[in-house]
């Protein structure tokens, strides 16, 4: 069986549902988790360069934010007996950070959540799962 899940959140109510069922998952197959929280960077094109504090204040204000959130998830694995660990990546392609970290970590699983976006707004904007589901090597579960 699986022992070593990644498991994608980006801070979404479905994301944390997924997170939850890969704990249920770890726990009753005495497998790991690798939780990542993978953004994309920070992009303004201008030539002020006020904006450049606006970044580094955008980068460290994420990071800081990533950090205690990766914090409550590895504390609520913590509480019910699954180890967890957390990393937190800036990628202007998150599905292709989340695929490097699960092959970078040795997973053997992916959990990720699907928000569902149907028609022209899902044909438009794509989606970070379904580019995972066409990438990975990795089998991957997506919880909805």
């Amino acid at each position: 069986m699986f022992k070593h899940l990644l498991v994608a959140v980006d801070g979404s109510p479905l994301a944390e549902a997924a997170f939850t069922k890969a704990m249920e998952i770890a726990s009753e197959t005495n497998a790991e988790i690798t939780v990542v929280r993978a953004c994309p960077d920070y992009h303004v094109f201008s030539s002020v360069e006020t904006l450049s504090d606006a970044r580094e204040a955008y980068t460290r204000g994420a990071k800081e934010e990533a950090q205690r959130y990766l914090e409550s998830l590895q504390h609520q694995a913590s509480n019910v007996g699954v180890r967890c660990s957390t990393t937190y990546v800036v990628d202007d392609h998150p599905y292709d950070a989340i695929i490097r970290t699960a092959e970078g970590e040795k997973c053997d699983l992916i959990v990720m959540a699907s928000h569902g976006r149907r028609g022209v707004k899902g044909l438009l904007i794509g989606s970070e799962t379904q580019k995972v589901l066409t990438h990975s090597k990795i089998p991957v579960l997506v919880y909805r």
